[in-house]
């Protein structure tokens, strides 16, 4: 290994642990060992040196005794001649450097420093689970860590373009001579946010502990690796090698060539490149430092240096391993999942459509091979650029396809499409679906060229390249005209009422067959989902529809057929085939699992769940908590600590992870006695079901339980609970014992 790397590596790794030290010992002066210490809104408290130590990080006390095996780590700085041929003094200095980072970060928010401006911080358990089943999925395939800046702010522009239209999440921390990447997106008025996939942790380089933190809480998380000794830190290292595709892209040059004795980046950077080349993600830089080519730790190279700005995506793509597929579709923005969260406010908007501003509505339909002609796009009105620039205009859009193998129960399934194919293009802002759709495009993507003729091309393409198996042939029409869109309209409106109808109707007893969902193995090795008509998948993306068509799409994909064989238990929901397919689709670690219970067998989780139900034996009853909900519980504890418990494909009776769309199921936890055990969820979960919830409680005949089910409003402790049950009458008072 390059003794300058080596060397530097080393020397920045005393450097953090001493400031880490030095920062450490005034706090414990200010506060006492006992101060508590730690990032908001997790359940692993320092997250890395839980991983890498076992240590939980809890007070001052608890940090110093984990930089203590920092300092221990610590190799002494080589001597300026000395060669060294091989990797381990510099990663255990990376090791270092990562725990002193952590430290140093936690320190920050102890005293008040919390991010400010562009900065994000600390990424919170409930939006690691958000991005969870992007990563899963694929939508996602990885993430680069920006640590600095380009030479200007066009090419940071370019190269953030470039790795959203490949669809990267994109880390930002440190700087360049005091300007950062994320600071020159700031300058050209990007959007960064988790939305975007743009997320400036902050402008120290320490701040790049974020990404490794991340990167840590994805394999305690979805892999359900429980960290504790130095086997568990192994397996969550290999498991980020093996699983989290990730990668640094260290930009810029701290020194010039006669400074420094030569050294282009600081000690600071390589001593936290260091840290990452233990996780098995390896450093494409665009300055000429050493490289370390021979494979080893990483999957191919460790660093590999002077690549050129136009190339630095390709080649960490190519030293990453990554399989990307781009979407080469003829439009004049660039497009990716990266855009998607993208929002087109006022004053940056050239025209809307729908929302409350005009008419608009999104209807996809099957028809004969006869009545499509293959690649049609038809505007029927004015295109955007015959409107006064922030206006607004009716839009009506009906894509047509038909195929051999599409069948009528696939239409609602292609439809929902629409928005993430749309929003995918910059400069596109796209939210609703059916009549309730609300379209922004900007000045800049006008500018650019955009018009509704590209909004169709769009749909063209992606329609035909992710449902191929199914379509054949896609056409498109746009109706802008407001005469023209009424009639049309209605006609939307009644297929819509009809798919209701038939979807609805369907239930568990309907099927012979059921389908398995395994997208989460990737980062979840033993979960399995089992998705019924009447039980969507926990991350609440994926409908027994949604999978009927993906397995025709894609025979050998993540969603099988599993035929539900021999009845076992109808209350508990058991078949026979159903534990034969688990049990062989969680690589023999699971028996049998009942779809109706949430005591017995139940199913597991991997940690992309939307909600959890947990059972409150003390009031005879459950509790459901949303994601989004960062306030404490009755059952104890906030999400994020029981989501720490029962993800990573492990069944855990009394505690269950959910779609939202499950809690009005008639199969939810039905085994227990369905909806009547629910007794407290948060008042923006009970609202946002509100609809739903009110038709269910109805038809069971409990119309008024909506206003007996507590919030956080009523109760938070289960003695607050129980008085509140009790002064409403609640009617699980009167049920069988749970437990």
């Amino acid at each position: 290994m390059s003794r300058i790397i080596a060397r530097a590596a080393i020397r920045g790794a005393h450097g953090y642990v001493e400031r880490a030290e030095r920062e450490l010992r005034e706090a414990i002066e200010a506060h006492g060992p006992g101060k508590a210490i730690g990032f908001p809104n997790t359940a692993y408290y320092l997250p890395l040196i839980l991983a890498l130590t076992g240590i939980e990080v809890k007070t001052l006390a608890d940090a110093e005794r984990a930089l203590g095996i920092a300092r221990d780590l610590l190799p002494p700085v080589p001597e300026d001649r000395l060669w060294l041929p091989y990797l381990g003094p510099a990663l255990d200095a990376g090791i270092a450097t990562l725990i002193a980072q952590e430290i140093i970060e936690a320190l920050k928010y102890l005293r008040g420093e919390e991010p400010e401006g562009i900065w994000l911080g600390f990424t919170d358990d409930a939006t690691l689970r958000l991005q969870g089943i992007k990563l899963v999925d694929g939508r996602m395939p990885g993430f680069a860590a920006c640590v600095g800046a380009m030479p200007s702010v066009e090419e940071a522009v370019e190269l953030a373009r470039a790795l959203q239209e490949r669809n990267i999440l994109v880390f930002m921390a440190s700087n360049t001579r005091g300007i950062s990447m994320a600071e020159q997106l700031a300058e050209a008025g990007i959007e960064m946010s988790w939305d975007t996939f743009l997320v400036p942790y902050g402008k120290d380089t320490s701040a790049a502990v974020y990404a490794l933190n991340f990167a840590a809480r994805a394999a305690m998380t979805f892999g359900g690796i429980k960290p504790g000794d130095l086997e568990a830190a192994r397996k969550i290292l290999l498991y980020n090698k093996e699983r989290v595709h990730a990668f640094v892209l260290a930009l810029g040059a701290d020194y010039g060539p006669e400074e420094h004795d030569g050294q282009l980046l600081t000690d600071e950077k390589y001593a936290t490149a260091a840290g990452a080349i233990n996780f098995g993600f390896p450093v494409i830089a665009d300055v000429p430092i050493p490289q370390i080519l021979p494979r080893g730790i990483c999957t191919y190279e460790h660093v590999v240096s002077g690549v050129p700005h136009d190339k630095l995506v390709p080649k960490a793509i190519e030293v990453r391993g990554l399989k990307i597929k781009v979407s080469e579709i003829p439009i004049p923005v660039p497009y990716g999942a990266g855009f998607e969260g993208e929002r087109v406010r006022k004053e940056q908007m050239h025209v809307q459509f729908g929302g409350k501003y005009s008419d608009a509505f999104e209807l996809l339909v099957g028809r004969d091979m006869s009545e499509v002609e293959d690649g049609r796009v038809t505007v029927i009105g004015p295109d955007i650029d015959q409107v006064e620039e922030g206006g607004a205009m009716p839009l009506g859009v009906i894509v047509e396809v038909a195929g051999r193998r599409f069948k009528e129960d696939f239409e609602p399934v292609l439809e929902r499409r629409i928005h993430e194919y749309v929003s995918w293009a910059n400069g596109v802002f796209h939210m609703g679906q059916r009549t309730t759709p609300w379209i922004r495009i900007s000045k800049d993507a006008f500018k650019k060229g955009f018009r509704l003729k590209h909004y169709g091309e769009i749909l063209v393409h992606k329609f035909k390249e992710d449902f191929g198996g199914i379509v054949d042939k896609v056409q498109v029409t746009i109706i802008t005209d407001p005469e023209k869109i009424a009639g049309p309209m209605e006609e939307a409106k009644e297929i819509y009422r009809k798919r209701d109808e038939r979807i609805a109707g369907l239930t568990d007893e309907d099927v012979d067959t059921f389908y398995s969902c395994v997208l989460c193995q990737s980062y979840a090795p033993n979960h399995v989902c089992v998705v019924t008509p009447e039980r969507l998948g926990l991350c609440g993306a994926y409908t027994w529809l949604d999978c009927a068509a993906s397995h025709e799409m894609d025979p050998h994909g993540p969603n099988q057929p599993i035929k539900k064989g021999e009845t076992i238990d109808p209350v508990l929901g058991q078949w026979r085939g159903v534990n034969e397919y688990v049990k062989r689709a969680s690589n023999g670690n699971l028996e049998r699992v009942n779809m109706y219970s949430i005591l017995q067998d139940p199913q597991t989780s991997c940690g992309c769940f939307e909600c959890i139900v947990a059972v409150l034996p003390e009031v005879n009853g459950v509790m459901i908590v949303n994601r989004e909900y960062l306030g404490d519980t009755p059952v104890g504890m906030p999400f994020s600590t029981m989501a720490g418990q029962i993800g990573g494909g492990v069944q855990t009776p009394g505690f269950l992870g959910i779609g939202k769309l499950y809690i009005t199921s008639a199969k939810f936890i039905s085994a227990e006695g369905g909806i009547r055990r629910v007794v407290w969820m948060p008042r923006e979960l009970k609202e946002e079901i509100r609809p739903r919830l009110e038709r269910r409680l109805s038809e069971i005949g409990e119309p008024d339980l909506i206003d007996k089910i507590a919030t956080e409003d009523d109760a938070v402790t289960v003695e607050e609970l129980a008085a509140y049950l009790e002064k409403v009458k609640h009617p699980v008072l009167a049920m069988e014992p749970l437990i």
